[in-house]
């Protein structure tokens, strides 16, 4: 009796193990873990630095976005904006005015979808027609792209490197765009931050009121806000 028992809850454990591996074979591969197996996609800076960004992703929040910009002013510390290109196709002289500000701009796809569920010929499409945007109206030449929601797989990638793309993704996220509290904000912001971390940011209320608190603290810490291209190149020479 004890000898048929044990054979039976082997046998339950060999049936359990075979689906939890079918049930993982059942997920492609590029929507399992991209990230840790595709060397192309950046999640830090160089961490030997005190060097952060504090990047902020556009597609709506344009109201606050000037007053953003003047406190950025206030503490000299720059970033990079990703921008949506529906978004940006709006605001052209809110781009020239990021720009002449000394931020550096990061393509954000054109529509806000997610890059893991499209096309490879609509992933090139999204990030093409966002690049050429914001180079014919304002000449300046975007080469990091943020994949809307974080979205991604190997294909747009690797479309994103043919198009001339480093592909950034986040160290740390505030989370701003749900959580309403520019207390919660500050705290995923720089708690335990370090050298090389970009922190994901939108253009909200409470992430404004957030923001001098932010770049005091890192000030205050010896750390220098930057753009993301200055934070990653020295990892990346």
């Amino acid at each position: 009796m004890m000898k048929n028992r044990k054979i039976q809850i082997l046998s339950n454990l060999t049936i359990i193990s075979m689906l939890i591996f079918l049930f993982v074979l059942s997920f492609p591969l590029d929507s399992i873990s991209v990230a840790k197996i595709n060397p192309n996609v950046i999640y830090h800076g160089d961490t030997s630095t005190k060097k952060v960004s504090l990047m902020i992703n556009v597609y709506w929040g344009t109201e606050y976005l000037e007053d953003m910009l003047n406190v950025f002013d206030e503490y000299n510390a720059k970033t990079t904006f990703f921008i949506g290109g529906c978004w940006a196709s709006k605001n052209i002289e809110l781009l020239k005015n990021i720009v002449d500000r000394g931020h550096e701009l990061g393509n954000h796809g054109y529509n806000h979808k997610d890059h893991d569920k499209i096309s490879a010929e609509l992933n090139e499409k999204e990030i093409d027609m966002t690049h050429k945007l914001v180079l014919n109206n304002i000449g300046y030449s975007m080469c990091l792209f943020a994949p809307p929601s974080g979205a991604y797989n190997n294909a747009t990638v690797d479309i994103a490197t043919s198009l001339g793309y480093k592909t950034i993704m986040w160290t740390r996220d505030t989370i701003d765009w749900r959580d309403k509290s520019a207390s919660l904000v500050y705290n995923r912001a720089v708690k335990n931050i370090t050298g090389g971390d970009l922190v994901l940011m939108h253009p909200t209320e409470h992430t404004l009121t957030a923001l001098p608190n932010i770049l005091s603290y890192l000030k205050n810490n010896n750390f220098e806000a930057t753009t993301v291209s200055d934070s990653i190149q020295l990892q990346n020479q």
